[in-house]
């Protein structure tokens, strides 16, 4: 039997950004828009845009993939929903002064100095 999953990311009103997992897309989407669930995180954030979806055949790997990216900022998820990959790899670069990326043998962090 062969199964579908889907990861997908829904712009919210006020551009707020929700990241989903089901194993039907068109349900899911309707029920969001719908506003089935007064508590859901997309309630109030009414109307949707479904601007990413990913079709998987493997539910462990579907859930994997939601699970990193709903770790992602915003500007990560628009690269990846607007297939701009070489914005995604470079907004996937460690930014932070102690990278190993941007750290020299002679670095001393600054707190250390004070």
């Amino acid at each position: 039997m062969y199964y579908q999953f889907y990861v997908y990311i829904l712009k919210c009103h006020y551009g707020k950004l929700y990241t989903g997992f089901t194993n039907n897309l068109d349900r899911r989407l309707t029920e969001h828009q719908q506003g089935l669930n007064k508590s859901a995180f997309t309630y109030k954030r009414r109307p949707l845009a479904l601007i990413f979806s990913q079709e998987f055949n493997d539910v462990f790997q579907a859930k994997s993939f939601e699970r990193r990216i709903k770790k992602w900022s915003s500007k990560k998820k628009l690269a990846l929903a607007s297939g701009d990959y070489d914005k995604l790899r470079l907004l996937s670069i460690c930014q932070n002064d102690t990278s190993s990326a941007f750290v020299s043998m002679d670095y001393v962090p600054k707190r250390i100095i004070e």
